[in-house]
């Protein structure tokens, strides 16, 4: 090879390797320099086309060893082609555009349209029968009305009794209920169960209440009805340290099945107890629980904090088995929250429904249940009670020979209001929030009332006032089968 084609010229009688062999594709987008034109057709000079082979330098390097560009290289040995570069457009055609939903659909298609439509009729259907069939199914009760009070009589003595006593109602409460107006009374239309501190003086010296004495207890027990206060060194007797007040419908107002419903603003308070709740008439199967409890509504008066909930906590339960050791109440209890508030910031309705079928308790609406228990097997049964107790005595079924599956709620119950302060029964538990007290200390009540500088303050609120109560018997005329 000559230097002429050193440098990138052919020799003078040798043809041009771009006019013998195949012109080499370009890159993408690379212009044409064949014609020095841009190929876009614009009429514009390229850069190329004012450089053509060697520029006469003899210094300037030669063509083949600059590195390729997209203007002054049209292949990989950087010679120049003479002849036209095809130029290929990736412009699309209008003409030559698919359109695929202008071809004939696959008929398989329209089930992708059809299945989904078809799928939201059969759900639409069937929850409309779902709904149909539930409230074809929902027993609907005649209702005679029992008590409506709205105590604008007053405290009414032919409906409601003052429960008093000393002796803490078997939870070793630390209350003494009273008969008089102080912690039971009507004010601004309203019921007031209220709990007051007991005086100093009589926490002190040797003080002795005799309930019986005076014709007030309500029970025929002394144990129940007499309180002593001993300050002899080493022992730890002491009178109630609070007053409070409980009372009751059994006198004029009771129902087997039915509905009640108590209008009442809950305590705020540390170690306060409010309940609502029901009991038999009589003790038809036997001694508590044997013949049945049903608390519609307990709560704590302590704040949000208290680990086992305050007064922004209500529980529901049925106290049910054939002794106090076999309770199986906690099969049967149900708690709830208020929503961003508390049960002693305003006025709640707590109520229940009651039948031969079932039994549940609610607030504010029937829609919004608090316990429900469905009466679909026997009571017995659903308790698992183990063959015999702690001492060895054989435990028997007490309720199987009525052959209901509701006993032992199955008999006339009347309603109860009372405001209970601390316990020796677990209602609050040992070890909890700075709790004064414990169950098993003989000193319970002594150590309760000498924190009184810690708990008295809390009391902001230390009464349950109650609006309104109505109650209702289920007339449906088979009350009794």
């Amino acid at each position: 090879m000559d230097n002429g084609d050193y440098f990138g010229r052919p020799a003078a009688n040798m043809p041009s390797m771009a006019s013998t062999a195949a012109p080499t594709p370009q890159r993408p987008g690379t212009p044409s320099e064949s014609l020095g034109r841009n190929p876009f057709g614009d009429g514009v000079e390229s850069q190329a086309s004012q450089r053509s082979g060697n520029n006469g330098n003899p210094f300037s390097s030669p063509s083949a060893s600059r590195p390729a560009s997209s203007f002054d290289s049209a292949s990989a040995l950087g010679r120049f082609d003479g002849g036209q570069r095809y130029f290929h457009s990736r412009r699309v055609r209008k003409g030559e555009v698919e359109k695929p939903w202008t071809k004939q659909a696959d008929p398989k298609e329209k089930w992708v349209t059809i299945l989904p439509i078809l799928g939201i009729i059969i759900g639409l259907g069937i929850s409309g029968f779902l709904v149909w069939d539930g409230i074809r199914s929902v027993v609907k009760h005649n209702y005679c009305l029992v008590l409506e009070e709205n105590w604008s009589n007053g405290f009414n003595e032919k409906v409601w009794k003052k429960e008093v006593q000393v002796n803490g109602f078997g939870n070793g409460e630390f209350e003494q209920t009273t008969p008089g107006d102080k912690n039971v009374y009507v004010e601004n239309g309203n019921l007031v169960i209220k709990a007051t501190p007991r005086d100093d003086a009589m926490m002190q010296k040797d003080t002795k209440i005799d309930l019986l004495k005076d014709g007030t207890c309500t029970s025929t027990s002394p144990t129940a009805c007499i309180a002593y206060t001993n300050i002899t060194a080493g022992n730890s007797s002491i009178v109630p340290p609070v007053l409070s007040g409980r009372i009751n419908t059994s006198p004029g107002a009771t129902i087997k099945y039915g509905r009640v419903e108590v209008t009442a603003k809950l305590p705020a308070g540390d170690w306060l107890w409010p309940a609502i709740w029901m009991m038999p008439l009589e003790s038809k199967y036997g001694p508590w629980p044997a013949s049945g409890e049903i608390d519609i509504v307990e709560s704590r008066g302590n704040n949000y904090t208290h680990p086992q909930g305050g007064n922004n906590i209500i529980s529901s339960a049925l106290h049910w088995g054939p002794t106090p050791g076999n309770d199986a109440w906690w099969r049967t209890n149900v708690k709830r929250q208020a929503l961003h508030t508390t049960y002693a910031s305003g006025f709640n309705t707590f109520g229940i429904e009651w039948s031969q079928k079932y039994l549940f308790t609610y607030v504010n609406s029937r829609l919004l249940q608090v316990l429900y228990v469905n009466f679909d097997e026997p009571m017995w049964g659903r308790g698992n009670f183990p063959v015999q107790d702690s001492n060895g005595t054989r435990v028997e079924d007490i309720w199987g020979h009525t052959g209901r599956a509701q006993t032992p709620f199955d008999q006339p119950f009347y309603l109860i209001m009372n405001l209970a302060v601390g316990g020796t029964n677990g209602w609050f538990e040992d070890n909890v929030n700075g709790k004064p007290w414990l169950d098993a200390s003989p000193n319970a009540r002594k150590d309760f009332w000498q924190a009184k500088d810690r708990w008295l303050p809390t009391w902001t609120q230390p009464q349950m006032e109650v609006s309104k109560v109505m109650m209702w018997q289920q007339c449906d005329g088979n009350e009794d089968l």
